[in-house]
């Protein structure tokens, strides 16, 4: 109690402006707490308010096409994000008649909605006493207990999920819930944590035991996949181009691109050209340029997309091509919007 009354009391004299916080209207926490999945406040809050203008209520997204959503997602990453949350508005007006979940387990029923987010949704807007467990909380306590368990291991995330659940405040679960994420972003940081002014100092096991850099623990991360995109940049006689929807289950579904040749490794402009993508979409005569002469590498959790753009100058008519006014119109990547920026530009 001594601990959850200490980070409570913190955090009504630290807590940020925010506009998620100023109500409990499930609708606009859910928002918010997908936007920020993965992604820092000073990023998502500007996306939070575009969403909540778009959409002012859940009806007002569920609405919406796909190609709307996913053009104000523009830039966040992680599209399967927007896409559950566009999924589960239509679930939530279709089925169950426009009422938001309003606990824990159902909650849970929300594609795109998994322990963390439920569990903030929950005990903010419904004051159920269920735990959250994110990055900030981990270093919190991982510090504050000592525990060398690798957070990302499922040992450790039983062990850290356990421990939370047994310290919330059960009359005030989602001011506690807030309050510890908070002091993990602001206080107990990655690196360089407030250690010298911290409320938690007396009793803190890492600070006491000089181990405030060595934990939280985490498991090796996986191997990196790398793989390499030439994007087929067409330029028309007519300024017109190729743009496509990206359909399978990958990055940036549902996004749209220039044509796309995968390779296993750089190629250069002769091999380009011998492809069967390239063959089968030009029937004559074409120019082709590198665009970047230096290497893009964008660099995802799990995976880096080394890429090449391929400007490529045709007389030949194509079907389904755009003119390149319209380009900007389409929701893409966050690659092929800095490509963008810079080509037409």
């Amino acid at each position: 109690m001594i601990f959850s009354n200490t980070l409570i009391f913190w955090y009504l004299q630290n807590q940020r402006d925010l506009p998620w916080r100023k109500t409990k209207e499930p609708y606009y926490v859910w928002l918010s707490e997908i936007i920020l999945q993965q992604t820092r406040v000073a990023q998502g809050t500007p996306y939070f308010l575009k969403f909540t203008e778009a959409f002012p209520t859940v009806f007002d997204l569920a609405k919406a096409n796909e190609h709307t959503v996913l053009k104000l997602w523009q830039g966040l990453g992680y599209y399967s994000r927007a896409r559950n949350l566009h999924f589960s508005a239509k679930y939530i007006v279709d089925k169950l008649d426009g009422k938001f979940p309003d606990s824990y387990n159902d909650l849970l029923q929300l594609k795109g909605v998994g322990d963390y987010t439920a569990a903030a949704i929950a005990s903010i807007c419904f004051d159920e006493p269920t735990a959250v467990v994110d990055g900030n909380v981990y270093r919190v306590l991982a510090r504050y207990f000592g525990i060398k368990t690798p957070i990302n291991s499922t040992a450790g995330k039983k062990e850290f999920k356990a421990l939370a659940q047994k310290l919330i405040n059960l009359k005030q679960p989602g001011l506690y819930n807030q309050a510890i994420m908070e002091f993990g972003a602001l206080h107990c940081k990655p690196k360089n944590p407030f250690c010298a002014d911290c409320v938690l100092a007396s009793s803190c096991v890492a600070l006491n035991e000089k181990q405030i850099q060595n934990l939280p623990v985490k498991e090796k991360k996986a191997t990196i996949k790398h793989r390499y995109f030439n994007y087929l940049v067409v330029v028309t006689a007519d300024n017109k181009t190729v743009f496509e929807k990206r359909k399978n289950k990958d990055v940036w579904q549902g996004l749209y691109q220039f044509p796309l040749i995968e390779t296993s490794k750089y190629i250069n402009e002769e091999e380009l050209i011998f492809t069967n993508t390239f063959s089968d979409l030009f029937s004559s005569k074409t120019s082709v340029s590198l665009f970047n002469q230096n290497k893009i590498v964008h660099k995802l959790s799990h995976q880096h997309i080394h890429t090449r753009f391929w400007i490529v100058e045709t007389k030949q008519g194509l079907k389904n091509a755009i003119s390149w006014k319209n380009v900007k119109k389409y929701p893409v990547s966050i690659l092929i919007a800095n490509f963008l920026k810079e080509f037409i530009n």
